[in-house]
């Protein structure tokens, strides 16, 4: 058995590239970039932030989203898998490319007045997961039984 999976969540780095095909199929391409915060060390060694660049492809329903919501400084959240190819540039070197090819993008942050209230596009059918903290209280048993509750569970 193996697994593919990335999960990222980042800023989008440009605007997205979108292409149509002649069956009218699209792709979408952006980078997105993921920073680890620096932090000093207990001896007192600094280390900085340390950023990485993801090449992101969105295909079908998924690029039309990001064609129309996503633009430069966006923060998403991506879910993929990863692939590698290679090819010659013009001088005959063989170059590799690794990118993230996406199954899952939900925007994050703040939305603007003209996007929908849904963000969350797997497939476009899972609702929005809520942007906003949920409050949860720790229970226990003896804290949590009420006489008024009939439920056996």
């Amino acid at each position: 058995m193996s697994v593919n999976k990335v999960i990222l969540i980042g800023n989008v780095g440009k605007d997205p590239e979108v292409r149509y095909f002649d069956n009218g199929a699209a792709v979408v391409n952006f980078t997105l970039a993921t920073t680890e915060r620096g932090y000093t060390a207990a001896n007192g060694t600094q280390v900085p932030d340390r950023t990485e660049w993801h090449n992101i492809v969105l295909w079908r329903g998924l690029a039309k989203v990001a064609e129309q919501y996503v633009k430069k400084g966006t923060q998403v959240y991506i879910e993929g898998k990863i692939r590698s190819r290679t090819y010659d540039d013009q001088q005959g070197i063989k170059r590799y490319v690794y990118e993230i090819y996406a199954d899952n993008l939900e925007l994050l942050g703040k939305r603007s007045a003209e996007e929908s209230a849904n963000a969350s596009y797997a497939g476009q059918s899972q609702p929005a997961p809520s942007t906003q903290p949920q409050a949860s209280t720790p229970t226990s048993p003896a804290t949590d039984v009420s006489s008024d509750d009939d439920l056996p569970f």
